[in-house]
């Protein structure tokens, strides 16, 4: 669960915000229109589903932060037990896609390094400082939060700026991407995710048992709520489980229409690039705009970038979802002040950098490394983890409540 949905999902609003409601869906009918012209079919498929991902993001909340601080803090693991569900179930639909030799398929692996270790370190501290993760800060933006619009905007800043020094990182130790189906086979790759994430689950409910004396899992039951199902699923907030099974196959549907797996954060390098250029900034002085997909990006419309249009489905889809259960001014009231605003600026800069430097966010470098089978998310989830253990502990100087 992110930091900033918490509460507001806590209570049942009531009614239906027909105004936002009728924004997200002009918007998403406006936008899927161009996409339609400017593009090949699949991308507006891509489009609307990244419209759903944000539905189910913002009514699951489900998001990376606030579960590993309730490990840490509360040892309470019923968010993390949730994300390890998440990776085995989309690992078992992935795997052998990516496994069976189909053309076009390619899995999220990147190498090991330095780059890697330290920025997924630094987007673990800039996670818990800016109260959100790469998926987490997008859909809360879309539900109306102004406080995760600053992040946002410095995730950005951050995301460039990490591209423009990615090839001197890169030039530090390291050793080239592993997939671990190639290394293992289909059976042998799918037994070693297994493996290890049932691992970390042993640890997660070693803590939780030893602080509590019991489980927390709640979280992943499958009930209607008072109001029934139909109007659990329009409004929230939805059992993890719906949350889990949504986002495990659109990550498989976006690998099938699109080719790789689903990412976040190659968009906020491209929009923040494109700012710049629009500001007369010659990106082709940097050596990471040269590279051939960064170079293609840039000199092409968003609306034909696979990771733009699904994160623009994805803010609309969280609008959609944050107006039909009536929350999205009860978001909008969260105006970031003092220490609180500086916290957004920090966690957004160190969530950008670490995400360049690191391959991408909790979802391209995590979530579909890791469904790819890929070395490098295993080492992404680690480092991130620790830089996490830190962001927690400054969170109080930030003002911020864990």
């Amino acid at each position: 669960m992110t930091d900033t949905l918490a509460p507001a999902l806590g209570t049942r609003a009531v009614g239906v915000d027909r105004f936002i409601v009728s924004l997200a869906l002009a918007g998403l009918v406006l936008l899927g229109a161009l996409i339609w012209l400017e593009t090949a079919p699949f991308l507006l498929a891509l489009f609307a589903l990244g419209a759903v991902l944000g539905v189910a993001l913002y009514h699951g909340a489900f998001g990376f932060t606030a579960g590993w601080r309730n490990l840490i803090i509360r040892k309470r693991g019923a968010g993390m037990r949730a994300q390890l569900l998440l990776f085995a179930l989309t690992s078992l639909i992935m795997v052998p896609l990516l496994g069976s030799g189909q053309e076009g398929l390619i899995g999220a692996v990147a190498p090991v390094g330095t780059s890697l270790m330290v920025g997924s370190f630094l987007f673990g501290i800039g996670m818990q400082l800016g109260g959100g993760c790469g998926s987490g800060t997008l859909f809360t933006v879309g539900a109306g939060n102004l406080r995760m619009l600053v992040t946002l905007l410095f995730f950005i800043v951050g995301a460039v700026l990490g591209s423009l020094h990615l090839p001197w990182w890169l030039g530090l130790p390291g050793f080239d991407p592993v997939s671990l189906i190639d290394r293992l086979g289909v059976v042998g790759a799918l037994a070693v995710q297994v493996a290890g994430l049932g691992a970390i689950a042993l640890w997660v409910n070693r803590i939780e048992r030893r602080a509590h004396g019991s489980l927390e899992r709640g979280e992943l039951r499958i009930r209607p709520g008072e109001a029934g199902w139909w109007r659990t699923l329009l409004t929230g907030r939805w059992p993890f489980v719906w949350a889990i099974v949504v986002l495990a196959v659109g990550n498989a549907l976006t690998l099938v229409i699109g080719g790789s797996p689903w990412g976040i954060t190659f968009a906020f390098n491209l929009w923040g690039a494109k700012a710049l250029q629009a500001l007369g900034v010659d990106m082709s002085q940097f050596e990471f705009w040269t590279w051939d997909y960064p170079a293609m990006a840039l000199a092409d419309s968003v609306l034909v970038n696979i990771t733009s249009v699904m994160n623009f489905g994805l803010l609309l889809g969280a609008m959609l979802a944050a107006g039909l259960a009536n929350r999205f001014n009860e978001a909008s009231r969260q105006r970031p002040q003092g220490r609180s605003f500086l916290a957004a600026v920090v966690g957004g800069l160190l969530l950008g950098y670490g995400a360049r430097l690191a391959f991408g966010c909790n979802i391209g470098a995590l979530f579909s490394g890791l469904a790819s089978a890929s070395l490098h998310a295993w080492v992404w989830f680690g480092f991130a983890f620790v830089g996490s253990l830190i962001g927690v502990r400054l969170r109080p100087w930030f003002r911020l409540p864990n």
